[in-house]
């Protein structure tokens, strides 16, 4: 039997995958997962400081739907400004469960930055509060844009403040608000402006130092967590998990790099702090939001399950349509 390999770069991902989709994708792969029924162990680390990166490994099967395959993405976060390569860089192999061949070869990085966003929006659907109106961002990266994109399919978002410490980068993205999305968005000030006030708050930075104050944060806010993926990160003071309810991703991947990880290490919180996984909660295991009062945090390290079940649909649409290159299968003398 012999198996061609589909070949898609970032363009024919990005002509193939919508938001909408997204969501919906990642949302199943987390109830799959709530349900035990995925294979998915913790991502590894190959770290290369001589050149500042870190290469991950991560792999998934979704045994109910059959779909398996890998992730390997490099972070490296001096590549925009010395080579103007994307600080992440993803690629995903899928194979054919039945006899273990690749038979997909495909960019993750746009992938990457829409499953990632589309966490965001699941944690918001079942965490944040229905009335949920104000949207304050601190960060304004890449991966900022697809943020706005997610929430604001399960937001009615009515205002959003961003902060930046590049106030060029923050206004950039205040536009794309505006003109992309139809947001009434502005810039702000301090990172003090974009929290307080705010409904639902995400923190996309590389930052090793909390920028987000425990005093700053009031009663009923959702805070999506994404900056925070590698041992040391942190961007809130410890003071706020113990405020919240802690749901995450994965416990090996957040203790060890998540939002979490330097609090435990320090011993300042414990795996009791921990309310859930979001799995549970999509699969009705745990309930969500219980009150208007609480303040729930989501530390979201990304999935490979993400990855993969988001590969797969592309993988599927592609085939259907032709989309992409065909290569002789790997294994094949021809």
């Amino acid at each position: 039997m012999e198996q061609k390999v589909r070949v898609l770069n970032m363009k024919e991902v990005k002509q193939i995958l919508s938001m909408s989709d997204v969501l919906g994708l990642v949302e199943k792969a987390f109830k799959e997962r709530g349900l035990k029924h995925v294979q998915m162990p913790p991502k590894s680390y190959l770290f290369f400081q001589k050149f500042s990166g870190d290469l991950r490994v991560m792999p998934a099967y979704l045994e109910r739907l059959d779909e398996v395959g890998v992730k390997l993405v490099s972070v490296y976060p001096g590549n925009p400004s010395k080579y103007g390569l994307p600080t992440v860089l993803a690629t995903i192999v899928l194979f054919d469960p039945e006899t273990g061949t690749p038979i997909s070869l495909m960019d993750g990085t746009r992938i990457t930055a829409m499953r990632t966003a589309a966490a965001s929006g699941v944690a918001v659907k079942y965490l944040a509060r229905k009335d949920a109106r104000v949207l304050g961002i601190i960060g304004s990266g890449y991966q900022s844009t697809f943020q706005l994109d997610a929430l604001n399919k399960v937001m009615k978002i009515e205002s959003v403040k961003i902060f930046d410490v590049i106030e060029k980068e923050a206004e950039n993205l205040a536009v794309i608000a505006r003109e992309k999305f139809g947001l009434n968005a502005r810039m702000v000030a301090t990172a003090e402006d974009a929290v307080r006030g705010s409904d639902v708050l995400v923190t996309v930075t590389p930052t090793r130092t909390p920028v987000v104050k425990s005093e700053w944060v009031t009663e009923g806010m959702h805070i999506n967590t994404i900056g925070a993926d590698a041992p040391g990160k942190e961007e809130l003071e410890a003071g706020i998990l113990k405020r919240a309810k802690i749901v995450i991703d994965d416990w090996e991947q957040a203790s060890h790099s998540g939002e979490i990880n330097v609090p435990l290490s320090k011993g300042m919180i414990t795996k009791a702090s921990i309310y859930a996984e979001i799995g549970e909660i999509v699969a009705g295991a745990k309930p969500g939001r219980i009150s208007a009062d609480e303040i729930t945090i989501f530390d979201t390290t990304g999935l490979a399950i993400q990855d993969i079940i988001t590969a797969w649909r592309v993988y599927e649409i592609a085939e259907k349509e032709g989309i992409g290159r065909e290569l002789e299968p790997l294994y094949c003398e021809c």
